[in-house]
C-alpha cells in the first residue's frame, strides 16, 4: 500500500491548514483493522456529480473479480450510496462489539455502504461533514476485509470534506477520474486531478462515462452530448484515458434489479488489465 504520509506541494500550505503534509509529518492515516488485509486501494473519483463513479467503480470491481482477485467495495459515498442496490444487497451488515462485517454479493464482493446499515435504504442521511468523514473512517478501520487484493473506494463528488478525508486517511495506491463528454470535462477533470497531484496520490488514468449512445438498428455511434474532449485534457495533463462507456440500457437495467454483476460488456477490460499491470509492476518494483 501507499507510504504512510501525505504530502502537499502546495506553497500556501500551513501546519493548521495542511497538517500530515511534508512541512509537518506528521500522519493523518487511520490504523486499519488488525484482523484485515488489503494489497491494493484504488479510489473513483470525480470533479461532480452525476458522472457515473459508482458505475465505474462496480464494473472495476466485477472485472477484477473475473480475473480471480478478492475484491471489495467501500462506498464512501455516503448520502448518495448506490452500490448495495446495484448488487441487490438489502439487508443490514451484522458484526460484533468489535467489528463490522461486510455483505458479499453473488460474485464474492465484499461491500460496505451506509445502506447497509440502515433499517430502510430509503431514509436519508441527515448528517454534517464531520460525521460523514467519521462513518468513512469507520469503514476502513471497523470492517473485517480480510484478505483483499483490490478494495475500489466509491468516492462522494468533489473535493470537499468527505474527499478529503478519504485522501488523508486511507492509503490510496491510486485513482481513476471519472468524466462526462461535456464542454465542462476539463475543469472537472483539472479539479480532481489538482487535488490528488496536492495529496501525492497517483492518478491512474480517466475513465469516460455515457461517451455515446450505439444505435440498435444501424450500429452507429451517437455522440448525444458532442464530440468528446477527454483525449485532449488528458494529454495536456499526461494522463491516459483508461476507457470510454456508452449509454447502455441493458446494464442500466442489471443495475435496476440489482443484477450488476451479470453484465458481459467489456467497455473498461482493457482499463483493468493495464490497471492491475501497473499495480503489479509497481509491487515488484517494490520487492
Amino acid at each position: 500500500m501507499s507510504e504512510n504520509t501525505r504530502s502537499c506541494s502546495d506553497s500556501s500550505c500551513t501546519a493548521s491548514s495542511c497538517e500530515g503534509c511534508d512541512k509537518n509529518p506528521k500522519s493523518l492515516l487511520e490504523e486499519f483493522n488488525s484482523d484485515s488485509s488489503v494489497k491494493k486501494v484504488i479510489g473513483v473519483v470525480s470533479g461532480k456529480g452525476g458522472v457515473g463513479k459508482s458505475f465505474v467503480t462496480a464494473m472495476l470491481a466485477v472485472l477484477m473479480r473475473r480475473k480471480g482477485y478478492r475484491v471489495g467495495i467501500l462506498d464512501a459515498d455516503i448520502t448518495g450510496p448506490s452500490i448495495p442496490k446495484m448488487f441487490g444487497i438489502n439487508k443490514v451488515a451484522g458484526g460484533t462489539e468489535h467489528v463490522i462485517f461486510p455483505e458479499e454479493t453473488d460474485e464474492g464482493i465484499k461491500v460496505m455502504s451506509v445502506n447497509l446499515l440502515l433499517e430502510n435504504e430509503e431514509d436519508p442521511v441527515l448528517w454534517r461533514g464531520p460525521i460523514l468523514g467519521n462513518v468513512v473512517k469507520q469503514f476502513w478501520t471497523d470492517v473485517l476485509w480480510e484478505d483483499l487484493d483490490y478494495m475500489f473506494i466509491d468516492m462522494p463528488p468533489g473535493t470537499g470534506d468527505v474527499p478529503l478525508t478519504v485522501f488523508q486517511s486511507i492509503p490510496l495506491d491510486g485513482i481513476v477520474i471519472v468524466s462526462s463528454p461535456q464542454d465542462l470535462v476539463s475543469m472537472i477533470v483539472k479539479k480532481a486531478y489538482n487535488m490528488a497531484k496536492m495529496m501525492n496520490i497517483p492518478v491512474l488514468g480517466l475513465v469516460e462515462n455515457m461517451s455515446y449512445v450505439k444505435c440498435p438498428d444501424c450500429g452507429k455511434e451517437i455522440n448525444i452530448f458532442g464530440e468528446s474532449k477527454l483525449s485532449s485534457v488528458a494529454k495536456e495533463i499526461g494522463i491516459d484515458v483508461l476507457g470510454r462507456i456508452p449509454i447502455d440500457p441493458d446494464i442500466a437495467k442489471l443495475a435496476d434489479r440489482g443484477l450488476f454483476g451479470r453484465f458481459k460488456a467489456k467497455y473498461l477490460t482493457e482499463a483493468a488489465d493495464e490497471m492491475d499491470a501497473r499495480m503489479m509492476n509497481e509491487e515488484a518494483a517494490v520487492k
